[in-house]
């Protein structure tokens, strides 16, 4: 039942789950499910996949309904990751449950449910080493972080730390998505942002960044120095957002967006009030 056929979509998880729908009611499978801005070139048609709420709903009522709960929740973490080509991944997957049922949730021998759970995996531990590695400056009253994480985690980050600074206002932009997680007491939102710059920081916030290097320096035993068991805890490439690591001189602007992700075209996750 596999077909020639390219699905192309607008992004949103809203879109992917029209994809299924047009999967079911076509009676094919597509070779390929891509968002607007994957210009990948292929020997096959394309096809568009409009959004239609009323579509959407029904796909998402129906996965907790014959998949299950768990699998609901599956799947829209699977939709944050940066696993290549996660949308035909999701697809099969969903049409695998619908024969399966709950079942699907152990088949981790399949092909399908074994790449989407260490994908997903991948995600659970990017997003809970973020919620330690993560560091905020102040500027001018409210809070602010960089972030350059391989999958799209401020949908997961934002419950974290939300709950943790209820009375707050802060900012976390995620370089690689062009994204930024925007917070003040109680509204919370997922907004676009394709470059953030961020102010100087004034007198007071240099000294605490210089106190925080200094205490970061002091606390560690110098005769159990261990660099690679210091990587293997805390990976280098979190290093360039974190004040212990990050010494960038007065007037260096932010490095450019490195995109190492890939774009999400719509956000598809928005917190509400």
């Amino acid at each position: 039942m596999a077909g020639n056929i390219i699905y192309r979509y607008d992004g949103s998880f809203e879109g992917l789950l029209c994809c299924v729908f047009e999967s079911y009611e076509r009676k094919e499978i597509p070779f390929a499910v891509l968002p607007p801005d994957d210009g990948q070139t292929m020997l096959a048609p394309e096809r568009e996949i409009a959004a239609d709420p009323e579509k959407a709903a029904r796909v998402a009522a129906s996965i907790p309904k014959k998949i299950g709960p768990e699998a609901a929740g599956f799947v829209k973490r699977a939709f944050l990751t940066c696993l290549p080509g996660k949308e035909r991944h999701i697809l099969l997957f969903l049409r695998l449950g619908y024969r399966q049922g709950p079942q699907v949730m152990g088949m981790l021998a399949n092909d399908t449910v074994h790449v989407l759970f260490q994908a997903v995996n991948f995600l659970d531990r990017e997003t809970h080493l973020l919620k330690g590695f993560l560091r905020f400056s102040e500027f001018d009253g409210a809070l602010a972080a960089e972030i350059e994480p391989k999958n799209f985690v401020l949908p997961l980050l934002a419950p974290h730390f939300c709950a943790r600074y209820p009375e707050e206002r802060f900012l976390i932009y995620d370089r690689n998505h062009g994204a930024a997680l925007v917070y003040r007491p109680y509204q919370t939102a997922i907004i676009p942002a394709d470059r953030v710059e961020l102010p100087e920081p004034d007198e007071r916030e240099r000294e605490a960044r210089a106190l925080w290097r200094l205490y970061y320096k002091t606390v560690e035993v110098e005769g159990r120095h261990n660099p690679a068991c210091r990587r293997s805890h805390m990976p280098m490439r979190y290093w360039s957002c974190m004040t212990e690591f990050c010494e960038r001189k007065e007037g260096q602007k932010n490095p450019p967006r490195t995109n190492r992700s890939g774009d999400q075209n719509q956000l598809p996750f928005i917190c509400g009030s």
